[in-house]
């Protein structure tokens, strides 16, 4: 196996890593530093950096917390990124690694969150087969609710109704810059009432990069006359139109709102997209469905596909050893 440097991401690194980031076949803008390092209150960065001399082959998103390295928290996803022409020989080498690096410098675990498969541009599981190789610890393991828009897909009976529901009524779907309306009249009081909690995303935060990622982060509000009743943000990558806040008001039922705007996504604004990803419908660390949810999302012609998250200690370096026959 070649021989790989590691080092911690520093600012000065900011413009190369997002070049890095732009040619990778396993990355989305969530990757890019704009997006990583809003929340950089919040989180500690331990972002990595691995090198073939004075070349780049590998990043990994990364915070610390103690003693203990994580796929930065602050994401969805992530893992280690590399661009198309790795191999999986050269990813193993990578990941030893990384786990040789942070065992020398006193950290006794990493936590990776993989990148599920539909926002890669080219198959790059090879992370995946390290981690097998390296003994880890599955952890945790989330349902996505995914439609791929390339094949047909089947569209209940009680979201048509619904869809007929927000035709019959009225309603009015707009793409909006601002966010205002949906975060405070819609989201925010349906978090707080629902489950005592608020969007991940402030208000301040959200705004801020959608002006920095204005072609990703996309709004989409539903309107009866000119109240605003439902809506939805939606974060879209290359390959994935992902809901990433989904609310609406006590009307849903009766007017179709949230059914009469994904029928719109999925037919219109996003219909040439591969995948619609309706995100998670889990609950405490992935332990728990939430059934009706999960039934909303099926019933457009969503299916199963999993996220998973590993443990590892960091001392089964040497488990990558000598695995070459």
């Amino acid at each position: 196996m070649k021989n790989y440097t590691v080092k911690r991401y520093e600012t000065k690194d900011y413009s190369d890593w997002n070049a890095f980031i732009s040619k990778s076949k396993n990355a989305t803008f969530l990757f890019h530093r704009d997006f990583m390092d809003y929340h950089s209150d919040r989180f500690q960065d331990y972002s990595l950096i691995v090198m073939e001399g004075e070349k780049w082959v590998s990043v990994l998103p990364a915070n610390i917390l103690g003693s203990e390295v994580f796929s930065h928290q602050g994401l969805t996803y992530g893992g280690l990124v590399y661009d198309e022409k790795i191999k999986l020989v050269a990813v193993i080498a990578i990941f030893r690694s990384v786990l040789f690096f942070l065992n020398e410098n006193k950290i006794e675990k990493i936590h990776i969150k993989t990148m599920p498969s539909i926002y890669h541009d080219k198959p790059a599981e090879e992370l995946n087969y390290a981690l097998f190789l390296a003994e880890a610890k599955l952890e945790r393991r989330d349902s996505l609710a995914v439609i791929d828009l390339s094949k047909p897909y089947f569209i209940a009976n009680g979201r048509k109704e619904g869809i007929k529901k927000g035709t019959n009524n009225n309603l009015q779907i707009k793409e909006v810059d601002g966010f205002d309306d949906f975060w405070n009249k819609i989201l925010i009081p349906n978090l707080k009432n629902k489950h005592k909690a608020n969007p991940v995303h402030s208000l301040q935060e959200i705004t801020k990069l959608k002006m920095q990622f204005p072609e990703n982060i996309r709004q989409f509000n539903v309107f009866d006359n000119e109240n605003i009743v439902a809506g939805a943000t939606v974060f879209e990558s290359k390959n994935v139109a992902h809901s990433q806040y989904i609310s609406a008001n006590e009307t849903k039922n009766e007017n179709g709102s949230l059914d009469f705007l994904h029928y719109y996504l999925l037919t219109e604004v996003f219909k040439e997209k591969r995948f619609f990803d309706f995100g998670i419908s889990n609950e405490e660390q992935g332990k728990k469905l939430n059934g009706g949810l999960l039934f909303w999302k099926e019933s457009f012609g969503a299916s199963t596909i999993v996220h998973d998250f590993y443990e590892v200690a960091t001392t089964n370096f040497s488990k990558l050893d000598n695995i070459i026959i």
